[in-house]
């Protein structure tokens, strides 16, 4: 049975490309769900309302993420509340990133 520490690894696979980092690590993951029939629901944020990767994150999360053994589907969920910041960042991205 997958759980939330595979679904994690594989969100770190996913890069936000204009800031070339994981989504996970910069704190775009607000909510991991694996429901009893193995399905995944995602809910995430982008770092702005405005920013256009919504739909490019969302194929890529739905495409890695539906290969792993036992799940059964995927789906993702954009939220703007509350608001990203730098403070969602994991210690480690920020410091990758140059912010602390």
């Amino acid at each position: 049975m997958v759980t939330e520490n595979d679904i994690v690894e594989g969100l770190r696979e996913i890069y936000d490309p204009e800031l070339h980092y994981n989504i996970y690590d910069l704190g775009l993951v607000y909510d991991i769900r694996i429901a009893e029939d193995r399905s995944v629901k995602i809910v995430m944020t982008l770092t702005t309302p405005m920013c256009p990767i919504g739909p490019m994150l969302t194929e890529q999360i739905q495409e890695f993420l539906g290969l792993m053994p036992g799940v059964t589907g995927v789906d993702v969920e954009f939220t703007f509340d509350p608001a990203w910041s730098t403070e969602k960042m994991t210690d480690e991205a920020r410091a990758d990133l140059g912010l602390d």
